[in-house]
This record gives C-alpha cells, sequence and structure tokens, in this order.
C-alpha cells in the first residue's frame, strides 16, 4: 500500500477506534442468516428486486427498486460487465464397482484434460477409472497438493456429454432445482464459468439498452469465475487465504475505453466482485487499465488501493466469502456491516439469487 493511503487506513481505525489485526479476523466476516432470507429463485423482472444504497463517504443506507439504478448514472459514465457464460459442470459417473461418483469441472487444463473436484475423493484413486453413458470414460490422472483432481476424460472432446448429461453447479444453499438459463446473465457469452457472476444477475436486456439511450458505455470483460469465486475462508486470519486462479480476459479496446472516461472525470462502475478483481489486476501504478489476458489470483482485503472503480454493484454475499471481504475493503467493515444488518432486519433476499446493493 503506498504510503499516503497507508496513513489514511491507520486514521480510519485509529477515528474509529479500531486495532487494525482485528480488521483481518475471520470472525468479523463471519454472520448468521435465515433461511427464510436466503433466495432460492430469481426476481421476476430481475430488474425489480431490491436496491441498498450504501454511500460509503456518508454511511447512510438508501433502499430503491434495482431499475432505478439508472438515475446514479451519467452520460460518458462506464458500466463494465463480466460476459462469462456458466456450463453444466456438474456430472455424475460410475467406478468398475458400480460406485457413483461425481465430478465438479473446474477449468480445462487442455484437450480432454480438466481439473475437477471429486466427491466423494476418496473414490478417485489415481489410476482409477470412472465410467459415463455410451463410449465415454475418464482416468483420474493426478491430485493436487489443494486436493483437487486432474482428470483425462476420454474421448477428449466432451462438450456433448456436457450438455447431455451435466447439472447446473447451483450453491448448496438453493435447494430449488433451477434451469441453467435462471443462474445466468442475459449477457453472457463466453462459456467457461462454473459460478455465475450473480450482481449482473438483476440486469435485463431493457435496462441494459435504457443505460446505452442515456449515454452510458457499457463494457464487457471475461473472468471465468472458477473455485477462487465461492472457495471459503477457513484461515483465521483472512489474510493467510489463498485464492485459487481465474481466467481474465480485457480487450484493448475496453480497456482505452475505461481510460479515456477516467481522463474526462467520468465514472466507472463495476457489476460485481469479479469485475472488480479483472479490472484491478489490469491497472498499473499510475491507475491505467490495460489488456489483460491469463490468469489472476488477486485477492482484496482492507487497506487495498483501488485504481479503477468508484461504484460498485453487488450481491449480499455468504459469510466468510473472499466476496464479503472485497466489498469490505471498498466501503468499510463496519459499514458493510450496518447495511447487512439493514438487509436482515427488512427482509432482503440474500446470496446468489437474492437483492443487490450500490456501493458509491
Amino acid at each position: 500500500m503506498p504510503p499516503f493511503w497507508r496513513f489514511i487506513f491507520i486514521f480510519f481505525l485509529v477515528e474509529y477506534g479500531i486495532m487494525e489485526k482485528d480488521l483481518f479476523k475471520a470472525s468479523n466476516y463471519d454472520f448468521k442468516i435465515a433461511k427464510e432470507l436466503i433466495a432460492q429463485s430469481p426476481k421476476r423482472p430481475r430488474d425489480e428486486s431490491r436496491l441498498l444504497i450504501l454511500n460509503k463517504k456518508s454511511g447512510k443506507l438508501d433502499e430503491k427498486v434495482f431499475s432505478e439504478i439508472i438515475n446514479f448514472f451519467q452520460k460518458g459514465d462506464c458500466l463494465v460487465l463480466n460476459n462469462t457464460k456458466v456450463f453444466k459442470a456438474r456430472i455424475f459417473g460410475k467406478k468398475d464397482s458400480g460406485a457413483k461418483i461425481e465430478i465438479f469441472l473446474l477449468q480445462k487444463l487442455k484437450r480432454g484434460l480438466w481439473q475437477c473436484l471429486v466427491k466423494p475423493a476418496k473414490r478417485a484413486k489415481i489410476g482409477s477409472k470412472i465410467f459415463f453413458k455410451e463410449n465415454f470414460q475418464a482416468e483420474v490422472k493426478e491430485r493436487t497438493d489443494k486436493g483437487l483432481f486432474i482428470i483425462q476424460f476420454y474421448p477428449q472432446e466432451i462438450e456433448g456429454l456436457i450438455e447431455d448429461i451435466g447439472q447446473t453447479p447451483l450453491p448448496p444453499y438453493i435447494k430449488k432445482e433451477s434451469d441453467l438459463k435462471s443462474y445466468q446473465t442475459v449477457y453472457a457469452k463466453k462459456k467457461g464459468a462454473v459460478a455465475a457472476p450473480t450482481a449482473g444477475l438483476h440486469f435485463t436486456k431493457r435496462l441494459i439498452n435504457k443505460l446505452k439511450s442515456k449515454g452510458v458505455k457499457i463494457i464487457y470483460l471475461t473472468l471465468h469465475c472458477g473455485l477462487g469465486t465461492f472457495q471459503p475462508i477457513k484461515k483465521e486470519d483472512i489474510r493467510d487465504h489463498q485464492m485459487a486462479e481465474e481466467y481474465v480476459e480485457i480487450s484493448e479496446e475496453a480497456a482505452q475505453i475505461i481510460n479515456d472516461a477516467k481522463c474526462q472525470k467520468k465514472k466507472i462502475f463495476a457489476v460485481g466482485t469479479t469485475v472488480v478483481r479483472s479490472l484491478e489486476s489490469a491497472s498499473s501504478q499510475d491507475r491505467r487499465v490495460k489488456k489483460y489476458l491469463g490468469q489472476t489470483d488477486l485477492y482484496i482485503t482492507p487497506g487495498y488501493d483501488f485504481k479503477s472503480v468508484d461504484g460498485l454493484i453487488t450481491n449480499f454475499h455468504t459469510p466468510l466469502s473472499t466476496n464479503l471481504v472485497l466489498v469490505s475493503s471498498f466501503s468499510s467493515p463496519q459499514l458493510i456491516k450496518k447495511a447487512y444488518r439493514y438487509g436482515k432486519e427488512n427482509q432482503f433476499r440474500f446470496f446468489s439469487f437474492g437483492d443487490a446493493m450500490l456501493i458509491i
């Protein structure tokens, strides 16, 4: 952290009587939520979900309908969206013994070779075979030091198999069956995610067109949400958590539009924590966004110097998640606790299919 921002950060801690070490305790990012507040299906229409406005300067909270978010944009502002597309990442097979085994596809390493989670893991011995329908099968090649598995599929092109027998990779707290379309943004384009960038689920094509008509610049980047997005923090000190790498793609054109807008003193609004992490991964110390093509394991914790984002559209996140830590870093842990307390007291809908928050 640069010295100036380090000074501001320490001043904030002293002003509010907070010990710096307390900001990094995992217990500060844990909370209980009533199961009836966990949304089991998306709002219809999507842009009629509730929207909590959090002003991080004044600490003021205000409540709107999501479609009213357009009123917070000016001509020339940028709205940055993650156009990753969720695929049917959960597939089920059997071993020679007939024992059932679940494979959660995380990342394609090369043709036919995938990084996966396996359940139950004890059944995935190195060299063991897993059989699917017809002539499809797989072999467990390796187990990584992070408990993941490298699995080779035969035949090597498994896209047809995924479409045929794969299931939507819904989070475990969603008990209601949901089709893939419901767990997909309306602008999803590039297939490769195993979790949806859920802040984007609130947007409709109608709302995006209204924003365009107002002169807002709509920009797309790609971060394929993988293990890094949904893996919970298990360390007592949140700084000890390690983010898994995820693939990011930001075009030269997208970077230039953002940089031009910043030069013109226009605001950059990120839709979701994946967009924030993508932009920050591609940002230089002079606060310019560059073309980016590759992996990122950027993990944002309190005290981080944000270089690219002025406003953040996000959801109400799960406890002990890196997403919750990021939004707490963008505003402050105290303000996020205040906002979440308001959300619980006023029956907001939480998590992936839940209501939204705008932090400005």
